[in-house]
């Protein structure tokens, strides 16, 4: 076997995967909820894989420069072998040989762009028994509690782009019998389609299938034209709209608040029911409309404030020709409808204007649009600078993230499927996720981060519908 499994070293754990604590507000009113760390090792691909540097995309290298947390929570099933380690460990190995780029490292090329660097070091494997139950996580919010449930090593450059794994990994135990699964994934290396692919490639293997589908490593696929020619203006790449005034809404927070509201399939009727006859909504639309109105509501900001939704959107299928089934990497490009506080808002209630400044804005998605973005993004001289980051969502803009249609319930690494699966944190203020039932009933979920003080006033304003 080639496959490698090396046991970390003190110096190569950081102190809060030695022991990790978890502030619940479900468990007694905010009690500390202790994580044990029992093995963290570092799974390399089962087969030799190509050593080369696989070239990144403009989309790849805008994303954020932080890991992408999501946490899997499963109930036990009764079998002896619940969750257990060496069969995860043994089908992680074998599902990096095609998925090599995940057990690659970050690194610069000799023009200075980053690049992933497959080399096949691996993957952290972290194995983790919690002094807590499935059910202490309540709603399952992307608060703190969650974030302990992914490993975290130092992942912010201080010690060079090559210093940590690109895919992050714990199986958690809890004393209820149930488990939790863990992933952070690099951003530069994949979106929620790839990462979502390798996750149910992984599960499938675990399970002794086959892989349905193979990645496709190619990023020259995303490359700009040859001189670029872009022809639109791009405003999703311009700065987000500053606040007019100095109010409430600008003064900083010590801390985000997170919430998570649910609505039934009777709900998202209602809300459908008061579009307009004839508008053609969907109820993802129509939605994020319901969303943007609240925020701005519970913002406060004056009829004249210019906002700016952020709406990451696939572009696999919207490009020419489209992308191929698997391909692996980033594609999100960004749909950004923008109007006045006043417009988001009109008196003419309901959802049905915001909406239409939103439908507005997909339909100019098309292909010739998206070939323009990546003309534009290569003129750019400074790509950092159009970095997301806490600057690009906060109050009075607003990020709406729909995972609504992703396969996020098929992880079956051959105990069943997750009761629920959603993000392990939300990074910025403003950024805001749909998530859809694990029943499959037609719900969906919304997870946002608000300043305090605005989201205490957003759950009476969400919920009247």
């Amino acid at each position: 076997m080639f496959w490698l499994l090396k046991t970390l070293t003190e110096a190569h754990v950081t102190r809060s995967l030695r022991r990790a604590f978890i502030t619940c507000s479900c468990c007694g009113g905010g009690a500390m909820v202790v994580i044990n760390v029992r093995r963290s090792t570092m799974v390399r691909p089962a087969e030799a894989t190509p050593q080369r540097r696989l070239w990144l995309s403009n989309l790849d290298l805008l994303m954020p420069h932080y890991h992408t947390l999501s946490v899997y929570f499963y109930r036990p099933d009764g079998s002896a072998n619940f969750f257990d380690a060496a069969v995860l460990r043994d089908s992680l190995a074998r599902v990096l040989v095609p998925f090599y780029p995940m057990a690659g490292r970050l690194a610069r090329g000799q023009d200075g762009r980053v690049v992933i660097d497959c080399n096949g070091e691996g993957a952290l494997f972290v194995e983790a028994d919690a002094e807590a139950t499935v059910d202490d996580f309540g709603d399952f919010a992307p608060t703190g509690g969650l974030e302990q449930l992914v490993p975290k090593p130092n992942a912010d450059y201080t010690d060079g782009i090559s210093a940590f794994p690109l895919l992050l990994l714990q199986v958690t135990h809890f004393k209820c019998g149930g488990a939790a699964l863990g992933v952070g994934t690099q951003h530069h290396s994949v979106d929620g389609v790839a990462g979502l692919h390798f996750i149910n490639s992984w599960s499938d293997v675990a399970r002794g299938l086959g892989i349905a589908l193979q990645p496709i490593i190619d990023r020259t696929l995303l490359r700009a034209r040859d001189p670029p020619n872009p022809s639109f203006t791009h405003i999703e790449y311009q700065p987000p709209p500053s606040m007019n005034t100095t109010s409430d809404a600008q003064v900083p927070s010590p801390a985000a608040a997170v919430g998570i509201f649910k609505f039934t399939r009777e709900q998202l009727n209602r809300l459908k029911a008061k579009a307009p006859p004839g508008g053609s909504y969907s109820t993802y639309v129509l939605l994020a409309a319901h969303v943007w109105r609240c925020a701005c509501i519970a913002r406060d900001l004056p009829p004249d404030q210019m906002t700016k939704m952020y709406i990451p959107t696939d572009g696999r299928q919207r490009v020419q020709p489209p992308l191929p089934q698997g391909y692996f990497g980033n594609v999100i490009f960004l749909t950004t409808p923008i109007a006045t506080a006043g417009q988001v808002t009109s008196p003419e209630g309901g959802p049905s204007p915001a909406a239409k400044i939103i439908q507005e804005a997909l339909v100019r998605m098309d292909a010739s649009y998206l070939q323009s973005a990546l003309d534009y993004l290569e003129m750019q001289p400074n790509q950092k600078a159009l970095v997301r980051g806490p600057h690009t969502f906060r109050c009075p803009s607003l990020c709406f993230t729909s995972w609504a249609r992703l396969p996020i319930h098929d992880a079956d690494f051959g105990w069943g499927r997750p009761i629920f699966m959603g993000p392990g944190r939300i990074a910025y203020e403003g950024q805001s996720y749909v998530l859809p039932s694990a029943a499959g009933d037609g719900g969906l979920s919304v997870a946002i981060s608000l300043q305090p003080n605005h989201m205490l006033k957003f759950p009476k304003l969400i919920y009247d519908i």
